[in-house]
């Protein structure tokens, strides 16, 4: 039986604590309101039918490409509106990612998760400024840690007061341009008393792999999305868009839309009987 950590409550929607498995979903990066707004009506709606909570997840700004060239944000202030009109919309939390203290104060006012990114896992400043807006914070686990090192990260935001924390995996180092996951994670990070999401699309990256960009390997999202459930994970995190191909941001690696339906029936199943154990 899988250890039982504290539940973090974020808007309606539980995570850990034996509560059911939580989707975290969205694309990439804000695009454009209309976009936003379509895939989060289609996410919504297809959890919904497998009875999956959801919460939306989009980057209001792209911090760390690979190419300075690369597409960054629409406008600060414009996409975090247009995340919060998710929220507003569909009566869900929404998530985001911030790379500094000044950021982590300006995106609390309008998302319910900061997400702090793999890169910046050991940032002290942002873990403990994150943690003080007393907004949920998501620790995505560097691909250059090991498991048991991310009890250090939580601890800085903890030590803030704030304890609603999530802790990520997203696939380790493996080489240049690869990375694996290893499921070992999971547990290993849910001994530290909190909840663990397993993100399914950063996993298949391959970093850098297509020179100023990232490639991936989209046709391994469906079977780590159900090893990561099957260990056990509280969350599923997955980056998804209507057309991967044209994305703006991580379009290697992002799942296809039309395929979340079948995804969700496969790891919603993954649950159920593992729950019964």
């Amino acid at each position: 039986m899988k250890k039982r950590t504290a539940s973090v409550r974020i808007g309606n929607v539980t995570v850990g604590g034996g509560a059911p498995l939580v989707l975290i979903a969205g694309p990439c990066v804000v695009e454009g309101r209309s976009m936003v707004l379509q895939t989060a009506e289609t996410i919504v709606r297809v959890a919904s039918a497998h009875r999956v909570p959801v919460i939306f997840k989009s980057s209001y700004k792209k911090a760390n490409r690979s190419s300075g060239a690369s597409f960054a944000t629409l406008g600060v202030e414009k996409s975090l509106r247009i995340i919060a009109e998710v929220r507003e919309e569909f009566g869900i939390p929404v998530l985001t990612d911030v790379h500094s203290v000044e950021e982590a104060r300006l995106a609390a006012e309008y998302a319910d998760v900061l997400q702090i990114p793999a890169f910046l896992c050991r940032q002290t400043d942002l873990l403990e400024a994150a943690g003080a807006t007393g907004k949920a914070v998501n620790i995505k686990k560097g691909q250059f840690l090991a498991p048991e090192d991310m009890r250090l990260a939580a601890e800085k935001v903890a030590r803030t007061g704030n304890r609603r924390i999530l802790l990520t995996e997203r696939g380790s180092t493996f080489g240049y341009h690869n990375l694996v996951v290893d499921i070992r994670s999971l547990p290993i990070m849910r001994s530290t008393g909190y909840p663990v999401v397993l993100d399914a699309t950063h996993s298949v990256q391959l970093p850098g792999g297509e020179k100023t960009r990232s490639g991936g390997q989209p046709e391994f999202i469906f079977p780590i999305a159900r090893a990561g459930v099957a260990a056990g994970c509280d969350a599923l995190f997955v980056e998804t868009h209507p057309n991967p191909a044209r994305a703006l941001s991580d379009a290697a690696s992002q799942l296809r839309l039309s395929l979340l339906d079948r995804l969700l029936g496969q790891v919603a199943a993954v649950h159920r009987a593992v729950a019964s154990f």
